[in-house]
């Protein structure tokens, strides 16, 4: 332990273990971006108001249940679940006559979505800020090294992302549905052409991505206040980190969000009045060395 202090300082394994956090949430929604721009081509810039209902679905629900350790496990499965469900009917009432539409189009449409799903916040919820409170059972620290506190509920963000990047790697690659998913992201004419429904592949596909974002919403719920305009700076990190990472690669948006969250989080410790440009700063260097990304690309 005096081992580890003596090479690096307390303060910095602290915001390391912070910026891994934050990772987590940014691999989650950007691993729901990158599938369904990587499967469907359509750069969903919806994505973050959908991570915003998410988390304000996770407030209604903890505060129907109460704020205890109930609410909050409730609202891991039902708020995704909404989410879900009404990327389901933008998915089956418009994107799904519009598949073979210019990217601009796509682009358009789900920009506008967003709008739309900025307005209906507003008309559930109000603008005012709301607060998630952290479940009983993750309240308190757990000593890391030894004396170095870190938050319980931090190191349940740091086991839940690994585990979803599990779960993904096992749902596109070992099951039937998840490679006839990539393999429609190479030739969905082929695919098409021997019998499949592409369109159904393609409803399932964006309706995973959806629930993602919602997932994402509850689990950064706790953390920050839930408000108006959260989706803002989230969208453009989670499409940075997609971009970084590779274009519809799982594993890339891990490597992205990982280098994203620890060079913001650095960021703030080195140079705390311009932390905030760390993680574009690490974007530009990536891209000048690897502009299509750090791992292959579907596109």
């Amino acid at each position: 332990m005096d081992a580890v202090y003596s090479i690096i300082p307390a303060g910095v394994l602290s915001q390391v273990f912070v910026g891994l956090s934050r990772t987590t949430i940014l691999f989650i929604v950007a691993s729901g971006l990158t599938l369904i721009l990587g499967v469907l081509r359509i750069p969903n810039v919806a994505h973050g108001s959908l991570y915003m209902i998410g988390a304000f679905t996770a407030f209604t629900v903890t505060k129907l249940f109460g704020g205890g350790s109930a609410g909050f496990w409730l609202a891991l499965i039902i708020a995704p679940l909404v989410v879900a469900l009404i990327g389901l009917i933008a998915e089956r009432g418009m994107f799904q006559f519009l598949y073979e539409r210019e990217h601009l189009m796509l682009l358009l449409l789900t920009f506008a979505f967003s709008l739309i799903f900025g307005d209906l916040v507003k008309l559930v919820w109000g603008g005012e800020y709301k607060s998630v409170p952290v479940p009983h059972i993750f309240q308190g620290f757990v000593p890391l090294f030894g004396d170095l506190p870190f938050p319980l509920y931090n190191l349940f963000l740091l086991i839940a992302g690994p585990v979803v990047a599990i779960l993904l790697w096992l749902l596109t690659n070992k099951t039937k549905m998840g490679k006839i998913a990539r393999a429609a992201a190479v030739d969905r004419e082929m695919v098409g052409a021997v019998g499949i429904n592409v369109s159904r592949v393609f409803a399932i596909v964006f309706v995973i991505g959806c629930f993602l974002a919602g997932l994402g919403g509850v689990l950064v719920a706790p953390t920050v206040s839930v408000t108006l305009g959260m989706d803002h700076n989230l969208i453009i990190e989670a499409f940075l980190i997609v971009i970084m990472g590779g274009l519809g690669n799982i594993w890339g948006a891990l490597l992205g969000a990982l280098i994203f969250g620890l060079t913001q989080s650095l960021g703030i410790l080195i140079w705390p009045q311009f932390g905030i440009i760390f993680p574009y700063l690490a974007v530009v260097v990536v891209l000048l060395f690897r502009p299509t990304g750090l791992l292959k690309s579907t596109w």
